[in-house]
């Protein structure tokens, strides 16, 4: 059997010789191809009776491109349970797999007939994922859903669109895509555990949960340009959008533009040719750039007459973040993209041949894809125990991973989140930084915290430790010694030069699993690109889409934080895969991530059949009734409902509540709208779900820990913070599942808070060495007594 080899000499998937049948349908199959495409071995198996038939478009050619995406390269078997050879195979089946999917709804004969509890008593090893809109234990268990259903439940949407007009639906199926990386992170790092104690377990998966916890959510990280301030703080400003990370026309387009730090305003103001207007040593703070009245009108002035090329290698070399604004198809078509070999083209159906995106990990090297591995799996024996893990002492908090040790270089939203998954789910993380260079989410003093770090560093210790001198990456080294997972995302080199790159580290601990992420991936022509999200999202032709219908340039994107949130779940699942391979080959292993693949990757069924229609082929396949889709107004300011008919019978229904009866579709809306106006915009929504119509007020996220859904879910919690000027609300149940406990109340740390406690600990230095370390500023520790307490 073959070893993982980081120098292209071998690849072995990660998740090789695991077992997996999936029985959902719809988009969330989005969760076997993450698996699949890791080197599990998934079966779609359709059980007539119990699993749906929901093809996920676009349609082309009568192709459902979505489903075939989702399901290329896997086992398909049909199975009828209604007679004795078909129960006796699905019996064989249930028993040879390590996981099981399904989504089957919440009351339905479907749900009744697979009885997922009985699969659990019979199987107590299998980890089963059972998926729904909102859940099997709420009251809200039989609510319809759709897209923007929950885009408006999330809160997310309250933050989308131009304010004084309706919220802006996101491009593509975000909600479910995000979701399903998320419901996979939980599934994976359940089956880690099983493999160390036998027992499996039940995950009551809400869609509903996994797109807000995972896309924008409202009590999580925030970026730079957030200064600190909570994403539920936040509205709808144009102008403080537009300040954030403005987009400016050039000669030939636009580009955006990222000003947050010092140093990347000294370069700014250095490009424009130090202008002697904005030399005052203020301009240096990012508060009184935002405030002035002229500085923006003078960058446009800037670049009124230069390129986008010219703009993007001009920022660039004086470090100023910038990128052009490119279309979808510009993007596509870009050098970097084809470099990296993203795409493929794949025969979804004799005859129809689209580009596919060949994977969003590349582990080892390699692109872990099902198109790579698919032959590869069915070769390796299952898994059965977890040898390395097997001794590792744990605490006793009832979290899937326990003993296990992750080190933490990440910064900003992507680093904050993939390493806080872990701690959320019983690690031991410890952050590694240091005050030359804090996380750019410490805000303000460093003796001080905010909620988007409270939210994104909770159940994590801090070690400040100086990475730029010798002595420091000898310390950093010797934890990597006793460490299983190390995690970064910076720029490509930065990791190289402090000593913290795979290359460096396996040498130091062969058995250590280093997770990379940065914006456009470690190889290219724009791998070393300074990246932001809202830059990420500019060059790859998400922002130009993000725009109301028929209107150019009127640009939504600013206020979200994706796709940091859904890298980090990416992240963090590539490093759960390689530390379940390693219990099969003793060996660890490294993994990268491409924000801007993540994103592609989101878009793939539509980038696909946009190409097949441009070579010809055919849009097919039965299109929504002409019947209300979108944003209503509710009854005060600021306040929508989001509406979606998807067939007859929800036109039906719809129709009696609002009293119309006609065939007119302007007509139509004007009833509905006459309705929703005359009612709350939660009013609306009970009584349209009361009558089975997908519908979802459009909450403000100061509304969405008192919803009753989140409440029955546990999905927040409050708590003060000692160094935090007021109660921070935060994110609580991760899992729902039998055997999981809630996430421990660890509070994220100052800067160094734990230096002295780990360095005795770990690093089994007495207090002389450590006393002479922080002399010497190898080690830190903050000054706490100067701290505003609260």
């Amino acid at each position: 059997m073959s070893s993982p080899a980081a120098d292209g000499s071998a690849y072995d998937p990660p998740l090789a010789g695991v077992q997996i049948l999936d029985l959902s349908s719809g988009p969330m199959t989005a969760v076997g191809r993450l698996f699949a495409d890791l080197g599990a071995h998934v079966t779609a198996l359709h059980l007539r009776g119990v699993t749906g038939d929901e093809p996920v478009g676009p349609h082309v050619d009568s192709v459902a491109v979505g489903s075939a995406i989702n399901r290329h390269g896997m086992d398909t078997v049909e199975i009828d349970p209604g007679t004795p050879t078909g129960r006796q195979r699905f019996a064989e089946l249930v028993a040879g797999a390590d996981i099981l999917i399904e989504n089957t709804r919440p009351g339905s004969p479907a749900e009744t007939a697979l009885s997922i509890r009985e699969i659990r008593d019979q199987h107590p090893a299998l980890v089963i994922l059972s998926i729904s809109d909102f859940g099997r234990d709420t009251d809200y268990r039989n609510w319809q859903a759709s897209g923007p259903v929950f885009h408006a439940l999330t809160s997310e949407l309250s933050r989308s669109g131009i304010p004084g007009r309706e919220p802006l639906i996101p491009p593509a199926d975000l909600t479910y895509q995000v979701a399903a990386a998320q419901a996979a992170v939980m599934t994976l790092s359940l089956f880690l555990d099983r493999l160390r104690t036998g027992e499996g377990d039940l995950i009551d998966f809400s869609v509903l949960d996994g797109a807000m916890q995972t896309l924008d959510p409202p009590f999580g990280t925030a970026g730079s340009a957030s200064a600190g301030v909570a994403v539920s703080a936040q509205q709808r400003d144009w102008n403080a959008e537009r300040q954030r990370y403005p987009i400016i026309p050039c000669k030939d387009g636009h580009v955006r533009i990222c000003i947050l730090s010092r140093r990347q305003w000294h370069g700014m103001f250095a490009l424009m040719g130090s202008p002697e207007e904005f030399a005052d040593p203020s301009y240096d703070k990012l508060g009184k750039r935002f405030r002035s009245p002229h500085l923006l009108e003078a960058i446009e002035r800037f670049c009124a007459d230069k390129t986008r090329a010219e703009l993007e290698a001009a920022g660039q070399a004086h470090g100023v973040p910038t990128a052009a604004l490119l279309t979808l198809a510009e993007a596509l078509n870009a050098d970097h993209f084809t470099a990296r070999g993203f795409f493929r083209d794949v025969e979804l159906a004799p005859g129809v041949v689209a580009p596919v995106p060949v994977g969003v990990s590349e582990v080892d090297g390699h692109r872990a894809s099902a198109l790579q591995s698919a032959a590869r799996s069915s070769e390796i024996d299952r898994l059965d125990t977890a040898p390395l893990l097997a001794n590792r002492r744990r605490a006793g908090q009832g979290l899937p991973l326990e003993g296990i040790r992750v080190l933490d270089l990440g910064v900003i939203v992507v680093g904050a989140d993939t390493a806080r998954l872990f701690g959320d789910l019983g690690a031991d993380v410890v952050k590694i930084e240091h005050s030359a260079h804090p996380d750019g989410l410490r805000v303000g003093k460093l003796t001080s915290m905010t909620q988007p770090f409270a939210a994104g560093h909770r159940n994590k210790r801090s070690i400040g430790i100086d990475l730029r001198s010798d002595e420091g990456r000898r310390l950093a080294h010797r934890l990597v010694e006793q460490s299983d997972v190390v995690l970064t995302n910076f720029k490509p080199g930065v990791a190289d030069a402090l000593g913290m790159d795979y290359a460096t580290l396996r040498q130091v601990n062969p058995n250590i699993v280093v997770v990379d992420s940065s914006a456009f991936g470690p190889t290219g022509p724009w791998a070393k690109r300074l990246g932001y999200g809202p830059l990420v999202r500019a060059a790859v032709g998400f922002t130009d889409l993000w725009v109301y219908p028929g209107e150019a340039e009127t640009y939504c994107d600013t206020v979200t934080v994706y796709p940091d949130h859904v890298a980090a779940r990416i992240g963090a699942l590539a490093a759960m895969a390689l530390l379940l391979r390693r219990e099969r080959t003793g060996a660890g292993g490294s993994a990268s991530i491409s924000q801007a693949e993540v994103m592609l990757s989101h878009l793939a069924a539509d980038i696909a059949a946009d190409a097949l229609l441009r070579s010809g082929h055919t849009h097919t396949g039965a299109s929504r009734p002409d019947a209300p889709w979108g944003l209503f107004p509710a009854q005060g300011d600021d306040r929508w409902v989001a509406i979606t008919v998807r067939d007859d019978a929800d036109r039906r229904a719809l129709g009696e509540v609002v009293g119309f009866t006609g065939a007119d579709r302007q007509l139509f809306d004007d009833a509905v709208r006459a309705w929703t106006t005359q009612r709350s915009h939660l009013e609306a929504m009970e009584q349209l779900q009361a009558a089975g119509v997908p519908a979802g007020a459009v909450l403000h996220a100061d509304e969405i820990p008192g919803w009753g859904y989140y409440e029955q879910r546990r999905a927040f919690r409050e708590e003060l913070h000692p160094y935090g000027s007021a109660p921070f609300m935060m994110e609580n149940v991760q899992i729902h599942c039998d055997h999981v406990a809630d996430p421990p109340l660890g509070q994220a740390p100052l800067l160094g808070e734990q230096t002295v406690e780990i360095a005795a600990e770990l690093l089994g230095l007495d207090p002389a060495q450590i006393d002479d370390l922080h002399r010497r500023g190898v080690l830190e520790t903050p000054e706490v007594e100067t701290a505003t307490q609260s």
